[in-house]
């Protein structure tokens, strides 16, 4: 018999949860479903919404770039999260947040964290002495006294999973089953897929900025001519990242194509390598491509990725913000989390490298253009596909 994890009775009398979290882009992009859900199962209970910085430090020249993470854009235009905690970058911060969480005197605590759990479940409990409070658990030696005395504080706790164990499962599935054990939500499989709501300032922004470049808009009439792709080869860890050298082979390799002469490129770059790459990109000379970098706000990003034909992006959140935005891409991954791949498989096409401990540097610029090669381009949707890897359905480019 299915028992959920948080009483129904604390529910019903409780006004407010916390949840704590190490939020990725990637991370929000599928648990917006799960608060979302949330809110609509409970709309007496206001979710206020812990983003610990695992980069916390003392470092006081860190704390400009920390402070405007953009996740905390998206987190603001959230209608379904009353209040965040996003001064978690600094120690003192860290500290002035803990005792304001303690203010609040949280009925619910529920700890999301994957990384160092047993931490988390400390903080969990610290912010909410009397609360009930929830955490992921990992198994833990017998001779680990201390893990075991930490868990012992939790009133439940959830199984971390294991992503061998995973089998075909995706992420969304796994954050799925959290918010069922949790509190009893079943949260469908249409309901899983993500959603960004771009205010309309950033979508006029992203239809200028197209105009400055001479891109055409993607409004599905067809034709070649000013057609955009988005490549991005960055992510936060140097194992899921493509050298800025390999994308400019890439746009190369395309030119020598028909039927991708008179393609515009839009090349993502995160802000502290912008100047790096004008500097590698500036010794080339690249038609129609723009270097580009969100750094007034999130939003500008899915706002540029929505005006698009198609996405190529290693794993991290551009390829599932592309599915978000439902334009098609091809994702450049590793064998480890398969969980991770995009979730629109309609869409998506995922280039995976040969061997288990191979990083996405591995794939080569060649693979890239086989799977592209295969695309067959019509005013219609036509379909590119690669063997083994599913079917994309990509707009005219």
């Amino acid at each position: 018999m299915f028992t959920q994890l948080i009483p129904p009775a604390l529910l019903e009398k409780s006004d407010k949860v916390l949840f704590i979290a190490h939020l990725a882009l990637g991370d929000f992009t599928y648990l917006q479903n799960c608060f979302q859900a949330f809110a609509h199962a409970f709309p007496h209970i206001k979710i206020h919404l812990w983003v610990d910085e695992r980069r916390r430090t003392r470092r006081a020249s860190e704390w400009a770039h920390l402070k405007k993470y953009s996740l905390y854009d998206w987190l603001a235009e959230c209608p379904y999260i009353e209040k965040v905690y996003n001064q978690t970058y600094s120690p003192a911060l860290f500290k002035q947040s803990i005792e304001e969480a303690q203010s609040h005197d949280y009925p619910i605590v529920v700890s999301l964290a994957v990384l160092e759990r047993h931490k988390y479940a400390i903080l969990a409990r610290r912010i909410s002495r009397r609360g009930f409070v929830v955490g992921q658990k990992k198994r833990v030696r017998p001779y680990d006294f201390p893990k075991h005395l930490i868990y012992r504080k939790l009133d439940a706790f959830i199984p971390a999973y294991v992503t061998a164990d995973g089998g075909n499962q995706h992420i969304s599935d796994i954050y799925a089953d959290w918010f069922l054990k949790l509190f009893g939500i079943a949260i469908s499989p249409a309901s899983r897929f993500p959603f960004v709501q771009i205010p309309e300032k950033w979508l006029d922004y992203a239809r200028q900025q197209f105009a400055a470049w001479g891109f055409s808009l993607n409004d599905g009439n067809g034709g070649e001519s000013g057609k955009a792709v988005f490549l991005n080869a960055f992510s936060k860890s140097d194992e899921r990242s493509w050298p800025l050298e390999r994308v400019i082979e890439l746009i190369q390799a395309l030119r020598n194509r028909d039927g991708w002469r008179k393609t515009g490129f839009i090349v993502n770059v995160v802000p502290e390598e912008l100047k790096r790459a004008e500097k590698l990109f500036a010794r080339h000379a690249l038609a129609h491509v723009h270097l580009f970098s969100a750094e007034e706000n999130f939003f500008q990003l899915p706002a540029i990725l929505s005006l698009c034909g198609l996405v190529v992006s290693v794993e991290t959140a551009v390829m599932h913000l592309a599915n978000a935005v439902h334009v098609p891409v091809i994702a450049l991954m590793r064998q480890k989390n398969p969980e991770w791949a995009p979730i629109d498989q309609a869409n998506s096409v995922v280039i995976t490298v040969k061997n288990r401990d191979d990083w996405v540097d591995k794939i080569t610029v060649g693979e890239v253009v086989a799977v592209l090669e295969n695309a067959h381009f019509s005013k219609a949707e036509p379909a590119i596909s690669a063997a083994g890897e599913g079917k994309l359905t990509l707009r005219s480019l």
